[in-house]
């Protein structure tokens, strides 16, 4: 692998190095790539790229996001990587130290990993990690020799998520994020960002999008947490990002930050889930405490338990008003216990509705007693004791395919407003 010049090029890939009070894996990230640019003649960073991997994974970090950059060496060759692990190793070393000295240990603390590579690496581990649960030794076993690690110890968590991201290769459905990072002294303080300026960005910059919560108007490309991130911002373009980022800066409503950086990333890519798929509801919905939704279906081969979580909102209340019979399609995430918690709902056909009483005189016809049918009120006609069913139009009444609200997604999730991604057809 060589760059355009003939010069070497390296993929580094880094995770697992934040806690859920401290720090952000991207900004470690900054610090490294910035080092390596600074002190080896011709290093540059060609891309960086930022992946969401598989949600469920049992040691993720916050939104499961692992980072990679694919650098050129420059004219050093084989001494500038040389140099890129000797500055690799003091970061980790430095890292560890951080960990000891500032991390909490409430929570767990992170176990990070730097891969440095100088080939590529099988695309199918970045989607065997963002669809599935990964094994460390199995990964570990299956490293090229002419992959370096550095870590604190020998099986890092981190070792998945930073080779995953060195594996994926963006396609068509590959995004773009800016992050601007927070000047050090801000750090622990509320962010200086106004909405007002969010919602005229998102106004002027329409190749932007998740800025704001639609429903609650409130800004979504400030982190809620000390970490060192300003803001994030999502995009279609890195052109745009830059516009919008130099448009926010010269705000005097917005904080100024202390570098950034763009990022090709797999958000909103529906890659964690393959394709969505059809059967036919056997079971009326059943609520438990808090809000959650569920309800059994039969997708032609077997059983299975689709979840609405309450905060999917039309997701929820769509799926509460299904019932038997009714057809339906989904898309959604197979949990650890089997369950399909589901990112978008569609009802295509529905059974008949209970809606009334027969009637009379036109007036509903009421109950005679105990075994005694139905009866008019008025003029006294007798009638089986029966309830009228009327069909529904779910393109109509239930408005065709439903997601949760922005601030509900995954960050994986592709919304419906940019279609289905290519890879998104049935399932057979």
């Amino acid at each position: 692998m060589s760059g355009t010049d003939g010069s070497g090029v390296v993929l580094i890939g880094l995770d697992d190095t934040d806690h859920v009070d401290h720090a952000c894996t991207t900004e470690h990230f900054q610090r490294l790539l910035s080092r390596l640019e600074r002190d080896i003649d011709g290093f540059f960073v060609v891309e960086r790229r930022l992946v969401r991997l598989w949600p469920f994974a049992p040691t993720r970090t916050r939104g499961n996001a692992a980072l990679s950059a694919v650098c050129e060496l420059g004219p050093g060759g084989e001494a500038a990587l040389v140099e890129v692990n000797r500055i690799c190793e003091e970061f980790i070393h430095s890292l560890s130290e951080e960990i000891d000295t500032h991390y909490p240990r409430e929570g767990g603390q992170p176990d990070p990993c730097l891969v440095v590579s100088t080939v590529d690496l099988p695309e199918d581990w970045y989607w065997q990690a963002v669809r599935r649960e990964v094994s460390r030794k199995n990964r570990v076993s299956n490293l090229p020799d002419s992959v370096t690690i550095h870590s604190i110890n020998s099986q890092p968590k981190g070792l998945i998520g930073a080779t995953s991201a060195i594996a994926w290769k963006p396609n068509e459905n590959a995004t773009w994020e800016l992050i601007a990072w927070r000047q050090p002294a801000r750090i622990r303080t509320p962010r200086d960002i106004l909405d007002s300026s969010i919602s005229e960005m998102s106004e002027r910059f329409t190749g932007t999008f998740a800025n704001r919560d639609p429903t609650t108007g409130r800004g979504m490309i400030m982190p809620r947490t000390n970490c060192p991130v300003l803001y994030g911002v999502r995009g279609d373009s890195p052109e745009e990002l830059r516009a919008a980022h130099r448009f926010l800066q010269e705000r005097e409503d917005v904080e100024e930050c202390s570098s950034w950086a763009i990022h090709r990333t797999n958000q909103v890519s529906d890659d964690h889930l393959q394709g969505y798929r059809s059967g036919v509801i056997v079971s009326s919905p059943k609520e438990v405490q808090g809000g959650h939704s569920s309800v059994r279906i039969w997708d032609g081969e077997s059983t299975q338990t689709l979840v609405a979580f309450a905060e999917s909102g039309p997701v929820n209340s769509t799926l509460r008003g299904a019932q038997a019979g009714d057809l339906v399609d989904w898309l959604g995430l197979r949990s650890p216990n089997g369950e399909v918690h589901l990112e978008r709902f569609r009802l295509t056909q529905t059974a008949p509705r209970i809606s009334t009483r027969p009637f009379c005189c036109a007036k509903a016809m009421r109950s005679a007693g105990k075994g005694q049918g139905l009866r008019c009120t008025i003029c006294g006609e007798k009638a089986t004791k029966a309830w009228l069913a009327r069909k529904v139009n779910p393109t109509r009444e239930f408005q065709g395919w439903v997601e949760p609200s922005v601030a509900n997604r995954r960050h994986l999730a592709r919304p419906l407003a940019r279609g289905l991604p290519k890879a998104a057809k049935p399932q057979v």
